[in-house]
């Protein structure tokens, strides 16, 4: 009961800037109230990202699944170059984004519009090449949650835009698991380890709660929906089904890279192609390292 009130401590924090906002006399008991609520919000916020960080001591054993992506894709914001590679907060500890990246010459669809200093604040998210891209199962599993209806909204190509994505992504994650992931898919994958699939594409989900998939499996389209600044996908994996409430697991990939065949995560601008998997997930060790 006292976990499913500061699971929704995002409401609280909303009824806090609406006292402020709306008061009109000044220091009195509504601006009192809205400041006591933002704080308590802001608190409750504070220590449910700060649960979700990895147990003190343990070192999580890594656990292998395919790449759920085919092509040549550029991994960003991922665990090869730092952990935590986006925040504690909703099991994103090891999180990693993918942006596809075709080779010159490998794919017909033009290069992704550059970044610009002023203007235009976004673009369509149909002009970059990764929408719309295929999302693959990266292993066998059960579909146990999904969501679909989150639009692709224009990405967040200048720095104004950027500006707005900050703030954006804070309101986001004050609501719902969805504002924050967009589109996505939840796979139960067996020995307590859960998958997400986030900001896909809306209307492209292949799948639903209670399906069957398996390793490779087409399941959606890359989209841009959710806390996204353009196209791509994010990959997470989780200890529960809960993003607000688990922790995040490392994760191993078999991939090439440069012609080369590794397993591991690579840093942070570096390519990853999909091997396909030899075997189901292997079984996940009860103790961490």
């Amino acid at each position: 009961m006292l976990l499913g009130v500061w699971k929704r401590h995002g409401l609280i924090f909303g009824a806090g800037v609406l006292c402020v906002v709306v008061n009109k006399q000044g220091l009195g008991p509504l601006w009192y109230t809205g400041v006591a609520l933002l704080a308590v919000g802001g608190l409750m916020r504070w220590t449910l990202a700060r649960s979700q960080g990895p147990p003190r001591g343990q070192v999580p054993v890594p656990v292998p699944v395919q790449v759920p992506v085919a092509g040549r894709w550029m991994v960003l914001n991922g665990p090869g170059t730092k952990v935590p590679s986006h925040v504690h907060s909703h099991a994103q500890t090891y999180a990693v984004d993918l942006k596809y990246d075709p080779a010159p010459g490998e794919a017909d669809s033009p290069a992704a519009p550059p970044f610009r200093r002023l203007r235009p604040f976004g673009r369509s998210p149909g002009l970059y090449p990764a929408f719309g891209m295929p999302v693959l199962a990266p292993g066998d599993g059960v579909v146990v949650a999904t969501a679909s209806r989150q639009r692709d909204h224009l990405s967040r190509s200048s720095l104004p835009g950027f500006a707005y994505l900050f703030v954006e992504g804070f309101v986001r994650s004050l609501g719902w698991p969805c504002h924050l992931l967009g589109n996505y898919i939840l796979l139960d994958l067996g020995n307590g380890v859960y998958a997400v699939c986030a900001h896909l594409r809306r209307g492209s989900l292949r799948v639903a709660v209670g399906d069957r998939v398996t390793g490779g499996q087409e399941i959606a389209e890359c989209g841009n929906s959710g806390n996204s600044s353009e196209p791509h996908l994010h990959f997470q994996l989780m200890d529960g089904p809960d993003v607000m409430t688990a922790h995040g697991l490392p994760f191993e990939w078999r991939y090439r890279d440069d012609g080369m065949e590794r397993t591991g995560v690579p840093e942070d601008f570096a390519h990853v192609v999909r091997v396909p998997s030899r075997g189901a997930l292997a079984p996940r060790p009860d103790d961490s390292v």
